[in-house]
């Protein structure tokens, strides 16, 4: 089933860092440090591949404000999101300004490798790479002291003073028979969105390279 609770931290970017090397093992994170009103979040960005020694999918691009509304408008604060277009929810294959727009020349479901090949001639490929490299493109939007949201999935470890979010990536598409399945779902996938000085936002997105770039109304990849 998909997640239970699922919204956007809207902030300011106090501070992150990179797991060590031993720290996760192979699945590798950047930790942001992010302050709102009620306090300090910690927020880890997987940005390593749990099956695939390809590595992670990213990319990072730029909008206006008004392509992630309403979800930039939103005060400082944790706040849950409704699992639907209207409400600020992210979903990487629906929203209209994230979505790939490769697709939209065809009725159907153009065929992978066509797909693959219009992606390269597209303003916003997806990049294939490390974690490091992956880590290294995430960095890159990430300015301290400025205004942040993540969106993702909540967790509240208070005994452990530890309180975010956390799969702040794509959250559908796991193939049948991996322990991800059960977590498919529409409008709950996860961004980093970074408030720039000219107004604009960047955004930066991630998805693992065993996930389907095409899913049905429950988040399960389409054949």
């Amino acid at each position: 089933m998909p997640f239970d609770h699922y919204g956007v931290l809207a902030g300011t970017l106090y501070g992150h860092r990179r797991d060590e090397p031993d720290d996760q093992g192979r699945w590798f994170h950047v930790k942001l440090e992010v302050d709102a009103p009620d306090g300090r979040y910690h927020c880890a960005v997987d940005v390593d591949s749990h099956q695939s020694a390809v590595g992670v999918r990213f990319k990072t691009f730029t909008l206006d404000a008004a392509a992630l509304e309403p979800a930039v408008s939103l005060p400082p604060g944790y706040h849950e999101l409704d699992r639907g277009p209207d409400s600020g929810a992210l979903d990487l294959l629906r929203h209209p300004a994230l979505v790939d727009h490769s697709g939209v020349l065809f009725e159907r479901r153009p065929p992978s490798w066509l797909t693959d090949l219009l992606d390269l001639f597209g303003s916003r490929p997806w990049h294939a790479g490390s974690n490091l490299d992956a880590a290294t493109a995430l960095e890159g939007v990430l300015v301290l002291g400025q205004r942040i949201l993540v969106f993702g999935e909540p967790f509240d470890n208070r005994p452990r003073g530890d309180v975010g979010l956390h799969n702040v990536h794509q959250n559908q598409g796991d193939p049948a028979g991996s322990q991800w399945w059960p977590e498919n779902g529409v409008w709950q996938d996860g961004a980093i969105v970074t408030h720039r000085p000219d107004g604009r936002y960047d955004v930066f997105l991630t998805r693992f390279s065993s996930q389907a770039g095409h899913t049905d109304g429950a988040g399960h990849p389409l054949a």
